[in-house]
């Protein structure tokens, strides 16, 4: 081999050498700046917008679903239960499906003839309570004068009556969609219940490593036992302020208190919204069947106490602090998914509320290493 050769083949090592040190070199991280937190941050934003929007414009499909699921978790843990007596989990979970169907069909024929009622005397009604609530608001000062300065007291009154027409119309409106999500919910109950083993184990294998799997059982163990814990132990509490709203309603001399009953134990599941409705529907009621201020206020001030008392007292003494949620979070999801989703979203606030509390709970979690005997 000649000297040109040999210098040839040196040359082409020494720059197969550079090209491979250049590979192997480790460019030094880039520090980050403000504008990459920018950028970032808009990226979360615009995707978290983007779910929003997507949310909010598939309510008709998404809400039905989303309850059946939750109430879904809360059968199929009870169904769980039953299967200590030998009863499979899919006939348990159907069986429990039936109850609360035939439940909710009973709540519905016991609101219907009442609310059937109301929409029927509703500008009667209005004029009634229109007629009984200016004299106590003429009692005072700044009433009478907030009154001469507007529309007066009879104009006051023929607005309510004119508007409830169009309200009651808006109201019949939504009954349509309402059926149809319900058939949607009812639909989706009955699959859930009947695929809820399978799903869980889905879920379970699409996680390719044992930790993964294991986070994602006890993720999901916590959230059914987290949920099931809290509308077990709530529905008892809501039951028995349901009692004592009944017996309110019946010494207040109110009508129909079964179903003053009723109201309360549903309204309950609705954090602070659920009972300031209660109390102003006590109130107005109070209005329309006592002509004295003491008599007519007596029902909504021993309702508001006692629901304060069973929430700040018996609640907290039974649940303890496993489900305390920041109270400004909970206002804000209530108002997030009353805006997204209605009176439905509203109910759903809380129990998504302690799903994602406690799936950041178990994520930040770090599970113990295994320690060996010995």
């Amino acid at each position: 081999m000649d000297a040109k050769s040999v210098a040839a083949v040196r040359s082409r090592k020494r720059n197969s050498d550079k090209e491979i040190a250049l590979a192997e070199a480790t460019k030094p991280a880039r520090k980050r700046d403000g504008m990459d937190l920018v950028v970032a941050g808009s990226v979360v934003g615009l995707f978290v917008l983007a779910c929003s929007a997507a949310v909010y414009t598939m309510a008709a499909i998404l809400m039905p679903i989303a309850f059946a699921i939750v109430v879904g978790i809360v059968l199929g843990r009870a169904a769980d239960e039953l299967a200590r007596f030998g009863l499979p989990p899919i006939m348990g979970g159907l069986l429990l499906a039936l109850f609360f169907m035939l439940g909710l069909s009973s709540l519905v024929n016991a609101l219907l003839g009442p609310i059937t009622e109301v929409a029927r005397e509703a500008p009667r009604l209005a004029e009634g309570l229109v007629e009984r609530i200016l004299p106590f608001i003429e009692r005072f000062e700044w009433g009478r004068i907030a009154l001469e300065r507007s529309i007066g007291g009879a104009a006051f009154a023929d607005v309510i009556v004119k508007n409830a027409g169009p309200i009651l119309g808006a109201a019949a409106a939504s009954v349509t969609p309402a059926l149809i999500q319900t058939l949607i919910f009812l639909a989706a109950l009955v699959l859930f219940l009947l695929g809820r083993v399978h799903l869980r184990s889905t879920i379970i294998l699409a996680f390719p490593s044992r930790e993964g799997r294991l986070s994602a059982i006890r993720i999901m163990n916590a959230i059914e036992d987290g949920l099931a814990q809290y509308f077990s132990t709530a529905s008892l509490i809501y039951l028995a302020l349901g009692g004592f709203t009944m017996v309110i309603a019946l010494v207040g001399g109110l009508p129909m208190p079964p179903l003053w009953g009723l109201f309360a134990f549903v309204s309950s599941f609705i954090p602070y919204l659920g009972v300031t409705f209660m109390t102003l529907s006590l109130l107005v009621g109070g209005l329309m069947t006592h002509d004295a201020l003491v008599a007519a206020l007596a029902p909504s001030t021993a309702f508001f106490l006692i629901h304060l008392a069973m929430e700040n007292l018996v609640v907290p003494a039974i649940l303890g602090r496993r489900f305390e949620i920041n109270p400004f979070l909970i206002f804000v999801a209530i108002l997030f998914w009353t805006w997204m989703w209605g009176a439905v979203g509203a109910i759903l606030a809380m129990p998504l509320s302690l799903i994602a509390m406690t799936i950041f709970e178990q994520l930040r979690e770090v599970p113990p290493e295994p320690q060996l005997p010995g």
